[in-house]
């Protein structure tokens, strides 16, 4: 017995082969607004917060956070308790092995980390980076200390990559709000 596809149903299987190969380990555990409330769920507002770095700012977050600083447009969204100021939310993105991994970073208004957030990951491995003991280990750290794999940040074994990407991510977040929002 021959299997033949039809004209109808080539195109049709090549779609829903090409879907399930694209995005067979991508999951995404929040969004931005549920990473936020969670993040601060004293706020009562979130107010989006436009910042992009000048070149002595990039200058300052390499220095402090020793990875490049990126010319990208920072998302940061601040959170507000009425009129005071809680902190701020950082999205970004980093690559772990070969996939994006989009995370969130929580700090507080002088720019120590309250918490992070994964909010999609895509790859195959890697993902108890999502565990809830390993993102603990970020809390009250800064740009100046304690923000590295090794030193501070503990590795998980078949996370190696992702682990490394993310503490450097977090770690160049805290120095750009550290240089640039820091209250």
């Amino acid at each position: 017995m021959t299997l033949r596809l039809t004209p109808v149903l080539l195109p049709v299987t090549a779609l829903a082969l090409a879907g399930v190969a694209g995005s067979a380990f991508a999951t995404q555990y929040l969004t931005p607004e549920q990473a936020q409330q969670q993040m601060f769920p004293e706020a009562n507002q979130f107010r989006a917060q436009p910042l992009q770095l000048n070149g002595e700012q990039m200058k300052q977050v390499e220095k402090l956070a020793g990875v490049p600083a990126r010319s990208v447009n920072w998302r940061v969204v601040a959170a507000y308790k009425d009129e005071k100021l809680l902190g701020y939310v950082v999205l970004d993105d980093v690559i772990g092995k070969f996939e994006l991994i989009s995370y969130a970073v929580a700090l507080q208004p002088d720019a120590t980390v309250r918490q992070i957030e994964i909010l999609t990951y895509r790859e195959s491995h890697g993902f108890e980076i999502r565990n809830a003991n390993w993102r603990k280990q970020f809390a009250g750290k800064t740009a100046a200390g304690g923000l590295s794999v090794g030193d501070g940040i503990a590795n998980i074994s078949g996370a190696t990559l992702s682990c490394t990407h993310v503490t450097d991510g977090v770690r160049r977040i805290a120095a750009v709000v550290q240089v640039a929002l820091r209250k």
